[in-house]
């Protein structure tokens, strides 16, 4: 196997704050980089070419390997190359990929967060055998054999792979979410005709690892709404089976280790399996790094040379320790991991802790199953609760005390469409003292991943109250007590496809990826054909209902209205610019235009979007009056569609909605009074008809 693709970043921020100011691939683990345990499976498996595709903070990674031994004249590698490129995410990385055209061969793919020992050969043996017998064997997975309970596996989603034993072919794949209550999986007839044995498996990690052809790029680049490797591209390929007769395997292992750090559960469980030396040769003690100097000692201990440690301080099992760090009298550290540099003072307790480099902390601090990151100062007699995570640079003024599964951090992220802007933000004194500096992070597009985003107890991670984050681009947050209540109420025509079971995840990916589309569409005039396509491709991968498709529809059409506005265009020439030429796109998300219903349901949740939309656009009370004129003179919405949303209640709270409302009365007044006079108008040509009948009758 001569060529590997890394997905550095996996185009993935779960563990946040920390990931704002730096890629999560050089976070250190042990008081390693992630990265160097990737590098190390790679070079272990006799790999020689490397091409690195990193999701964020590009510049930090490329600057890290060229000063790494990888690169030097030591290295394994015949060629470490960083891809820059302006992908977003796996799929428009292994599409840009397929563009280059530098794989001509079999290639692996895995992503720069791996800790494995797992030796290739036979998977590779397995997957070339396959491939002389039939070309359509594609792809290879390496799968790791751990039970149905397993610390480094995902307790928020577990993947459900469906496999011929006779083939090690895999079937069929879902996802399901542990807190959805609907722990069923679909599986095809024909799968059960065809075949005379199914393993359905739960109790598998996938350690992304995929042995790949070219032709798994070809596919990648003939479907464009793939950007998941596993929800997206393997469910859709082999749910699509009979269109591209298409064959992926799996290579299932049950000896050696692999796991992947994708979020705060697995740095934590990761870390105790490599003090732990599970995960053999990666080990403190193997010195990775070339200025490393761990020694084992007992207790399952790991120590740098340099390390002052006071009389009466302990350290106790299960410990790693960097260089020129010193700890004081009365001090105890016990099951954690000390950076290099680290200052701790006298009758510090630290218990289950992860302190990274150059961090100081005060006489007679508490930290608890918490991470403090490069350059933290933590003054005396804090209080630092499980869970807690401490960012770069914070500062903690004396007797503070950090709630459970707090996140505190200096650096916070401005949204934009086309890039995020991570930027200072203001000091919370009620956080962190009167003398500290930093505030408490906050997204509220990361509720749904809490479990994934903590460490501390498993009892920790039922507490409802608690939430942590992801990241998203939506102009929309999450869903207030409307959106629940629409989604309900639209349960009826609830028509789109699903290809996952993770809804929440899907969901917000639809949502950020069809409002950047639909935006993007808008701002380069694609025609409404074009754009209605690439809704509907990126629709039928993800479990969204009609609610949901118009709530992104509305998110970027008043997006464009409002950024044309800013740029000088009037209100109505910013609606003219936008809606008419759209209106294929807009009528198709609403199913009960010309319905006999009297409840016009999609054409008020329609408006009710675009109203609560534009309660922060500036201008946004003229944008809806002259938005819904288009609406009206194009046929989208119907005069009962605008009266139900008038008499509303929805459309009546709070100031804001009033506001946006404001201007929208002598509109209504104008098409209620046409449509009355359009029925009197009917009605007087009834009448001349039936008499000019009784005329031609009296004749």
């Amino acid at each position: 196997m001569n060529v590997l693709q890394i997905l550095a970043d996996s185009f993935e921020t779960r563990m946040t704050p920390f990931t704002l100011e730096r890629p999560r691939c050089l976070l250190p683990l042990a008081n390693t980089p992630l990265i160097e345990y990737t590098f190390e499976f790679l070079a272990n498996a006799g790999v020689e070419d490397v091409f690195v595709y990193c999701g964020a903070h590009t510049d930090q990674l490329e600057e890290y390997i060229q000063n790494s031994k990888w690169i030097s004249s030591i290295s394994p590698f015949s060629k470490v190359e960083i891809l820059r490129s302006s992908s977003h995410s796996i799929g428009d990385a292994m599409r840009d990929l397929d563009n280059r055209a530098v794989m001509t061969g079999d290639f692996i793919v895995v992503y720069g967060d791996i800790i494995s020992n797992v030796p290739l050969e036979s998977a590779l043996n397995a997957h070339r055998e396959r491939r002389l017998k039939d070309k359509n064997s594609i792809m290879t997975m390496v799968l790791r054999e751990a039970g149905t309970q397993h610390r480094t596996k995902s307790h928020g989603v577990s993947p459900v792979f469906v496999v011929d034993p006779t083939q090690q072919r895999c079937l069929h794949y879902e996802q399901i979410r542990a807190r959805n209550d609907n722990r069923r999986i679909n599986i095809d007839a024909d799968l059960l005709e065809f075949h005379d044995e199914l393993e359905i498996r739960q109790d598998l990690i996938d350690c992304g690892i995929d042995i790949c052809t070219p032709d798994v790029l070809a596919l990648w680049s003939d479907n464009f709404d793939y950007e998941a490797p596993r929800r997206g591209f393997l469910h859709s390929v082999l749910k699509d089976y009979e269109l591209n007769g298409k064959k992926l395997h799996t290579h299932i292992i049950n000896h050696h280790y692999a796991a992947r750090v994708k979020n705060l559960r697995a740095y934590d469980a990761v870390s105790k399996d490599i003090i732990g030396r599970w995960s053999y040769p990666l080990c403190p003690d193997s010195n990775l790094l070339k200025d490393q100097t761990y020694r084992l000692t007992k207790g399952l201990s790991y120590r740098e040379e340099g390390v002052l440690l006071a009389g009466s301080c302990i350290l106790g099992s299960k410990t790693v320790v960097g260089r020129a760090t010193a700890i004081g009298d009365g001090s105890v550290v016990t099951n954690s991991v000390i950076g290099r540099r680290c200052i701790i003072g006298r009758n510090v307790k630290i218990d289950g802790a992860y302190i990274w480099d150059d961090v100081s902390i005060g006489d007679g601090t508490i930290i608890q199953e918490a991470i403090v990151a490069n350059e933290a100062s933590i003054g005396k007699r804090c209080r630092v609760n499980a869970g807690a995570l401490i960012s770069y640079g914070v500062a903690l003024s004396d007797e503070t005390t950090i709630a459970e599964k707090s996140r505190v951090t200096r650096m916070k992220k401005i949204r934009g469409y086309d890039e995020d802007e991570i930027v200072r933000g203001d000091t919370d004194p009620k956080i962190v003292g009167q003398n500290g500096d930093g505030f408490l992070y906050h997204d509220s597009e990361d509720e749904d991943d809490h479990e994934s985003q903590s460490l501390g107890p498993a009892d920790l991670y039922n507490m409802k109250h608690l939430s942590v984050s992801q990241e998203s681009i939506s102009t929309l947050r999450s869903e207030d007590e409307f959106t629940a209540s629409m989604e309900g109420r639209d349960a009826r025509s609830a028509s789109f496809g699903s290809v996952t079971s993770d809804e929440g995840a899907s969901n917000r990916d639809f949502h950020h990826e069809a409002v950047l589309q639909i935006y993007e569409s808008l701002s380069k005039g694609d025609e409404a054909s074009n754009v209605q396509l690439e809704l509907t491709s990126l629709r039928m991968t993800s479990n969204v209902n009609p609610h949901q498709v118009r709530r992104a529809i509305v998110a970027a059409f008043m997006k464009r209205m409002a950024t044309l506005v800013e740029a000088g265009e009037t209100a109505a020439t910013a609606a003219k610019k936008t809606i008419p030429s759209q209106a294929y796109v807009l009528k198709r998300c609403m199913f009960d235009y010309g319905d006999e219903s009297e409840e016009k349901v999609d054409q008020v949740d329609f408006l009710l979007l675009m109203q609560g939309d534009l309660c922060k656009r500036v201008d946004g009370e003229k944008i809806m009056l002259h938005a819904s004129n288009e609406l009206v003179l194009g046929d989208i919405i119907e005069t009962e569609g605008f009266e139900q949303w008038w008499e509303d209640e929805r459309s009546k709270e709070g100031d804001d909605m009033l506001k946006v409302r404001s201007l929208m009365g002598q509109f209504m007044d104008a098409i209620i009074g046409s449509d009355e006079d359009s029925d009197e108008d009917d009605d007087e040509d009834e009448d001349e008809d039936e008499d000019e009948e009784d005329e031609d009758d009296e004749e």
